[in-house]
């Protein structure tokens, strides 16, 4: 049921935007309107009326200078007389050489950014970006490694400062009690 009214709504929302877009059209309700046909129809009249007439070709040519007066960059055109370009450019005449240096050297190395090496880059990247991979994970074992020796070598040095230090309270010990030689008389 619901869904019945709305297909009867959007049915009659559509025949509003077709009513507002083709207008009243009488009896011609069922007979397609052919928009392109009428368009181009409207076109080839006015396309016609413009070539009949010497007012409107006028008006063409016009419309192309006035678009070209509009420009911005005609504005400087026109401000700007040649004596001022030419300070302009020798202004920056170094940088413009230097410039023109490097646009050689850019051109004399062109064969080498076509070379077969550039172009494997892609494919090598993706090969280059695993094995980066695989180094950060190997720095990472790296340092847990590191960190292990390290801990060890700790444990390694206490074990050996209290075993010295036993070696010498036994040493102590047993000099204590090992019976003096007597004294040389002289």
């Amino acid at each position: 049921m619901e869904g019945k009214s709305n297909i009867e709504d959007l049915d009659a929302r559509l025949q509003i935007l077709e009513k507002r877009v083709y207008g009243e059209r009488g009896g011609k309700i069922n007979k397609p309107v052919k928009c392109a046909d009428a368009l181009a129809r409207i076109n080839t009249a006015l396309a016609n009326t413009a070539n009949k007439r010497e007012r409107v070709k006028i008006l063409h040519k016009k419309i192309e200078d006035l678009m070209k007066y509009l420009d911005p960059q005609f504005t400087d055109y026109m401000a700007m007389p040649d004596c001022m370009k030419l300070e302009l450019i020798l202004a920056e005449e170094d940088f413009l050489r230097s410039q023109a240096v490097l646009l050689e050297q850019v051109h004399n190395l062109q064969p080498l950014l076509d070379s077969s090496h550039i172009k494997a880059v892609p494919e090598l990247s993706t090969k280059v970006r695993r094995l980066a991979q695989i180094h950060i994970k190997q720095q990472d074992q790296n340092e847990e490694l590191s960190g292990d020796v390290k801990r060890l070598l700790d444990e390694y040095n206490k074990t050996m400062l209290l075993m010295s230090k036993q070696f010498v309270m036994w040493d102590e010990t047993l000099r204590k009690l090992e019976p003096k030689p007597a004294q040389q008389v002289e």
